[in-house]
């Protein structure tokens, strides 16, 4: 049975006439999660309610804006049981207007204004709206089946987001989960303010996104034969796992994410991670094979071949399809965990890095440097089509290309040299935002959200101008030992609850005490949607651990 919290902080209740009837009103709460720059409340006034009268309205001829609107309604009624009336035109007595306005000067930022007559909603732009509307969902209680009205107490709120970057990942690489979930996936992001889903596509246990020039890639790449259960015993379950998007799929998601403001980054990692690309077209790897796509899970010596032309080709071809099927201005293209043990004694990489002029120095080898260039040509490819290029930070290990944004995720160590390099900088570091570390996935109760909310993406350490360069930060969902949907929401929530305010909040608005207490409100809106969060988190008898000594476990991995 699901408990609900939404009692337990001292949420009001109140009487007021309706009609004939005197129905209670259940008031909301302004301060949600993420937490808003500027709550102010205007306590001595009444406060709106949502009643069957209630309309919902919109600039005429803005469809982003009569698409938000329609998905207010939706939420309203999810947790009402009232579905105001969606219509074009100025607002008035009852209504919620949503508007795009020149006053509010950040392009995400919002201004929300509640009177007892109206709502008013103004964004620095389409997207500035939904996030405004993400807040009046998670404002409103839930009275849905009740005779309770819902109310929105009479205030202001003003509000920004701190990072331009918010993000979560995604691995479908390990294990594949199917187009209507990733859809539940990307709305309980937009729930939480986070607007790049980082879709990583491929991996050594799987290719999970058609290309249609190597068919191969899904007709071989997406299965294979077993998957271990269990990394002691080193038992196997036998059964084969298999999966992959198509291109028209994979559009889906990028339309029905674009409509909530979330902007899809696909990830084709290499030159590593590409077993299952190189038992498929093994002719792209150092020995030619036979290659087979590893049911354990890893690090493997086997990469595409840096010192062959025709894997340099292949790559730019993959490339160029994702291209066409996905707009984002950011394309993954990975670069962690590349062994160079096969290069080290392929005839082909060491010509190449004869020929390149290539030597051992002191801070890189050759066979790092050869990665470099390797990522350099694919650089150059993804910049001549207008995109930019992400990668994880061993990017670093044989010196940085010119463009390339920077994903510090063994640490914040990478992001701090990148950054000083002046290089842009998306901080997700494993001992806090990796959602699926085994290590830190055993602490108990609101110990696993104390650890994440603590993180700051901003290290101290760097001056106000590489300060700068640190331009969002993401927590990341990899899944080796994640198959199904209810392990999947257990190790994400309510821990994006916390991830959200550290992309949102500015930092001298965070408490975590604080936090806790708004938090409640937070996993009834989870409960009402179905969602499977971690229902230990407000546990009182698991003992909650000092800040300070989440820190120093943090610098001890």
């Amino acid at each position: 049975m699901e408990v609900n919290y939404r009692h337990l902080f001292g949420v009001a209740c109140m009487a007021w006439l309706v009609g004939c009837t005197s129905p209670s009103v259940e008031m909301g709460d302004l301060n949600v999660i993420p937490l808003p720059q500027e709550v102010s409340l205007h306590t001595a006034d009444e406060p709106f309610i949502i009643r069957s009268q209630t309309t919902i309205a919109y600039p005429d001829g803005n469809e982003k804006l009569e698409r938000t609107a329609g998905f207010l309604a939706s939420s309203i009624e999810e947790v009402t049981g009232i579905r105001p009336e969606v219509r074009s035109g100025a607002g008035g007595k009852g209504c919620i207007s949503l508007a795009v306005s020149e006053e509010i000067k950040e392009q995400e930022g919002y201004r929300l204004q509640i009177s007892s007559d109206e709502v008013r909603l103004l964004g620095g732009s389409e997207a500035g709206v939904f996030h405004g509307i993400q807040t009046l969902f998670k404002a409103l209680p839930i009275v849905k089946g009740s005779d309770c009205l819902a109310a929105l107490p009479a205030g202001e709120v003003e509000d920004f987001p701190r990072f331009p970057y918010r993000g979560f990942m995604v691995d479908v690489g390990r294990h594949f989960f199917p187009v209507s979930y990733l859809k539940q996936m990307i709305d309980m992001m937009a729930l939480h303010n986070i607007n790049y889903f980082h879709w990583h596509l491929t991996e050594d246990q799987g290719w999970r996104i058609e290309i249609k020039k190597y068919p191969k890639l899904t007709e071989i790449g997406s299965v294979r034969d077993s998957t271990i259960i269990d990394r002691v015993t080193r038992e196997y379950d036998g059964i084969p796992h298999s999966g992959f998007y198509t291109q028209d799929e994979a559009r889906e998601i990028v339309r029905y994410a674009a409509e909530r403001f979330i902007t899809v980054i696909p990830e084709i990692d290499m030159p590593g991670h590409m077993m299952a690309a190189l038992a498929s077209y093994p002719e792209l790897g150092c020995t030619g094979g036979p290659y087979r796509i590893p049911c354990q899970f890893g690090v493997y010596p086997e990469v595409l071949c840096a010192g062959n032309e025709q894997t340099l080709q292949f790559t730019k071809d993959v490339i160029s399809e994702i291209l066409e099927v996905f707009p984002s201005e950011y394309i993954h293209i990975g670069g962690d965990e590349c062994p160079k043990v096969r290069w080290k004694a392929c005839p082909k990489c060491q010509a190449k890095i004869r020929e390149l002029g290539l030597k051992d120095t002191k801070e890189h080898t050759k066979e790092n440097q050869l990665q470099t260039y390797f990522m350099g040509e694919m650089e150059k490819f993804i910049n001549e089509h207008g995109r930019k290029v992400l990668g994880w930070n061993e990017i670093l290990e044989g010196g940085l290309t010119d463009n390339l944004t920077v994903m510090s995720w063994t640490g914040t160590e990478g992001g701090i040299e990148a950054a000083r390099q002046h290089h842009p900088v998306i901080m997700t570091p494993i001992q806090f935002l990796y959602f699926s570390n085994p290590h830190w996935n055993k602490l108990a109760s609101i110990n696993r959200v104390k650890r994440v909310y603590l993180f700051e993406p901003v290290p101290d350490e760097l001056t106000p101008e590489e300060q700068s360069y640190i331009i969002g930060t993401q927590a990341c969902m990899w899944t080796e030992w994640t198959a199904d949907s209810l392990k999947m929401e257990e190790q994400i929530l309510p821990r994006m609850a916390a991830l959200s305010e550290i992309q949102w909040t500015l930092p001298e608005k965070k408490d975590f005490e604080q936090f806790k207490k708004r938090l409640p409100a937070l996993l009834d809106k989870y409960a009402e949607r179905g969602y499977d969060y971690k229902k230990d988190i407000l546990d009182a008898n698991i003992p909650e651990m000092p800040a300070d000594s989440l820190r120093k476990k943090s610098l001890a991995l």
